[in-house]
């Protein structure tokens, strides 16, 4: 017979009820001043957060090029309007700021968009570095596409095979999909297709938009991938930005000389580019066959020489040689912040470069870690 149930037995020995230990008491966390003030534990809180960014981040040495392979589902699931309008209108609006970071941080990479629905993949826009041309694709597909069918994993990936297979070894070959379908219809044994993709090299990431899915984190984890499930729009978006920092450079890419033009933009006669084959009379010429394009950076379609700007190899040139995390220090009295020489209050925290030992305000470290990636102390030293 089972033993009679006490009164207490839904508390737990330490704390109140068992249902509570689920939750984080935030409201505890908070506490007031002297004064009655909850201004400085708000504040400490929020500096929490945005610290914790930088400390995810290992300080290894990240991959300049990149060629990536973006998947959104056009299943009848992303019809569902947990994401206002819908989820794949929520995804491609955000899709569009994700474009722009993912050049910001890799900006002589390649990204293409493909469609996966009626259990097809359907190319949208080839391998490229324009990223004005993807946006303008992706407007393009929220306005005259619907979503139906479900979604097809295998032939998925068995595409993105198709287009990265044959990429150089030198960079980063990966595959971002964005599902919000908790099912998927092969034709046959998807598990050899992971497989392969594992075999050749190439690094899938998924974001599920519904819940968490055994195949798709089964992906993610044989890949070398990550696996995430969105909360909301501007967690999704969080999740996207995340996605635009390159990984680690691994061990099976291989080192390389690889050759590039950097052309100056040239005005002259009127000729035909070959990006958009349109009549113009200014633009980049390729210095090995004379090509002419109107943006940089571009795969030359005559010769397959990478051109780019100076500006934009100056700008993967931090990937090689990530700034170092700063550490976290105690505030002097009446102390002026290195880089806004803002005053820093007494309940903040101050981070100091280990190298130089200059001393900075969150907001400074968060912008030399996230955008100028070099210490302005070390270089003033230099």
């Amino acid at each position: 017979m089972a033993a009679p149930m006490n009164g207490d037995d839904h508390l737990d020995d330490d704390a109140g009820y068992r249902w509570e230990g689920g939750y984080e008491k935030t409201w505890e966390a908070i506490q007031e001043d002297r004064e009655g003030h909850i201004d400085a534990s708000i504040e400490s809180m929020v500096a929490k957060a945005k610290r914790s960014r930088l400390l995810k981040r290992k300080n290894v040495r990240l991959g300049m090029m990149r060629h990536l392979c973006l998947i959104v589902d056009a299943s009848k699931a992303m019809t569902d309007e947990d994401l206002k309008p819908n989820r794949f209108l929520c995804t491609l609006r955000l899709l569009e700021q994700f474009i722009d970071e993912y050049f910001d941080q890799n900006p002589i990479s390649q990204m293409g968009v493909f469609l996966s629905q009626s259990k097809r993949v359907s190319k949208v826009v080839e391998m490229c570095s324009n990223a004005r041309k993807l946006r303008a694709a992706l407007r393009t597909v929220a306005e005259q596409r619907t979503c139906e069918g479900e979604l097809s994993i295998q032939n998925t990936l068995e595409v993105c095979l198709t287009h990265l297979v044959s990429l150089p070894a030198h960079s980063s070959r990966e595959v971002l999909l964005v599902l919000g379908s908790l099912s998927t219809c092969d034709p046959g044994d998807v598990n050899r297709t992971i497989r392969a993709t594992k075999e050749a090299g190439i690094r899938c990431s998924v974001i599920a938009l519904a819940a968490e899915t055994r195949l798709f984190r089964y992906l993610a984890e044989q890949t070398g991938g990550n696996f995430d499930v969105a909360l909301d729009d501007s967690h999704l978006n969080e999740l996207l930005r995340r996605n635009a920092c390159p990984p680690a450079s691994g061990s099976g890419l291989e080192s390389a000389l690889l050759r590039m033009g950097f052309p100056r933009l040239e005005r002259g006669e009127l000729a035909l580019c070959l990006c958009h084959l349109k009549p113009s009379t200014s633009g980049y010429f390729c210095p090995q066959c004379r090509g002419k394009y109107c943006e940089l950076p571009v795969e030359c379609r005559l010769c397959g020489l990478t051109l780019a700007a100076a500006t934009h190899l100056a700008r993967c040139f931090h990937h090689l040689f990530p700034l170092d995390a700063f550490a976290e220090d105690t505030p002097r009295a009446d102390e002026l912040c290195f880089g806004c020489k803002v005053p820093i209050r007494s309940h903040q925290k101050v981070y100091r470069c280990s190298t130089c030992s200059s001393r900075f305000c969150l907001d400074c470290d968060l912008f030399l870690h996230e955008h100028l990636h070099t210490c302005p102390g070390c270089a003033a030293v230099t």
